[in-house]
């Protein structure tokens, strides 16, 4: 693999970029890059997931969606299948067991405007892993691979390509990352993305790429890296350890969804952008908040809200006492007067951004 001196690949130079900055093809679909949001449960509903996008993420799957069929009238599961005014491709998360179920909730999601669908084995939640779906699928082969076949044969006939995340295997002596990608692929799966760790471990410890460019080494469909990608210089870095044709940003996009564009404008150039303006996180903020309400109504809504305000603010100044004020407030329009109050004596202090501590780890999901 051909290398700029700068570190970013430049083999094909297609579009006048380096190979990670091109766009990627997912089935009939272009791409505009590779810095892809993570799916994320409790978090990248479809307000985050139009944000992720607006600040540079060339693609944001959505929440996983429940197959069982029961509940797909429910109001949580109409919430994750709303995507009024969300920019394509829309690619849906579903989890499940039983292949008929996920073939039907896949078939479901095409008719409510789902053009991708990304099978989810990744998902260390015990409530979910505890039913034997998410990652627990990892440690029942056929079962999982009956599963990925029954969907994209669903599929095929509508042209929605499917794409499947997981991670490198149950535990460290049960790392079959590789055996299931190679299957998936023979079924017909477009994309696979791999979350570094293995359920065992759920977000502890350090994510590790060897097992990813194993599983690249080997498949012919693109690979997308996923675990720990905090930072542009850490995505080159798990780019070039890979081979990975995508990096997938999960936790590090709470509260700082312009790492997509920061990603990708570092993998173009070479360069860091600057932090952004106050007046554009403002902005962005405040109409993250009007779809979040907007979305979930006037009282769920603004006590959902609470930890996006929290993670945009941590670590700036007098993020702490925000947040304990942000805490107490239950209208609406009060919330967002705060946190535009707050920015705006944020502004008086400079233009820009201050650099902040990365957020903390939440207490999320990534799927």
């Amino acid at each position: 693999m051909l290398m700029r001196p700068d570190g970013l690949n430049s083999a094909p130079a297609r579009f006048g970029l380096p190979l990670w900055a091109q766009p990627i093809a997912l089935g009939p679909y272009l791409l505009p890059n590779r810095v892809f949001a993570a799916p994320m449960a409790g978090v990248t509903d479809r307000p985050f997931r139009v944000l992720a996008r607006r600040f540079g993420a060339g693609h944001a799957v959505s929440e996983m969606v429940t197959t069982k069929r029961e509940l797909w009238d429910s109001l949580k599961t109409s919430r994750r299948a709303d995507h009024t005014g969300e920019p394509g491709p829309i690619a849906v998360q579903i989890a499940g067991v039983d292949p008929v179920e996920m073939a039907d909730a896949a078939r479901y999601n095409v008719e409510r405007g789902a053009q991708i669908i990304d099978i989810n084995m990744g998902c260390p939640a015990k409530k979910v892993c505890n039913v034997w779906a998410g990652s627990a699928l990892m440690q029942d082969e056929p079962r999982a691979l009956a599963i990925v076949r029954a969907v994209v044969q669903a599929c095929a006939p509508l042209g929605v390509p499917v794409t499947l995340k997981m991670r490198t295997g149950w535990c460290a002596t049960a790392r079959n990352a590789l055996a299931l990608a190679l299957g998936a692929q023979d079924a017909g799966v477009a994309l696979v993305t791999i979350h570094g760790r293995t359920r065992e471990q759920g977000y502890s410890g350090q994510a590790e790429y060897d097992t990813i460019a194993q599983v690249k080494a080997a498949l012919s469909i693109p690979v997308v890296a996923n675990g720990d990608i905090t930072s542009p210089h850490k995505a080159l870095a798990v780019l070039q350890a890979t081979g990975a044709d995508a990096v997938m940003v999960g936790r590090a996009a709470q509260g700082r969804p312009w790492i997509f564009r920061e990603i990708h404008h570092f993998l173009a150039t070479g360069q860091l952008l600057a932090p952004p303006l106050v007046a554009e996180v403002r902005r962005a903020l405040l109409a993250h908040l009007h779809e979040h309400h907007a979305l979930y109504g006037p009282v769920v809504g603004v006590r959902s809200a609470r930890k996006h305000i929290g993670w945009y603010v941590s670590g700036l100044p007098d993020g702490d006492a925000l947040r304990r004020a942000i805490n107490t407030v239950q209208d609406e329009h009060e919330q967002i007067d705060r946190v535009a109050a707050y920015l705006d004596t944020l502004a008086q202090r400079g233009d820009r951004l201050p650099v902040a501590a990365a957020p903390e780890a939440a207490e999320v999901f990534p799927t």
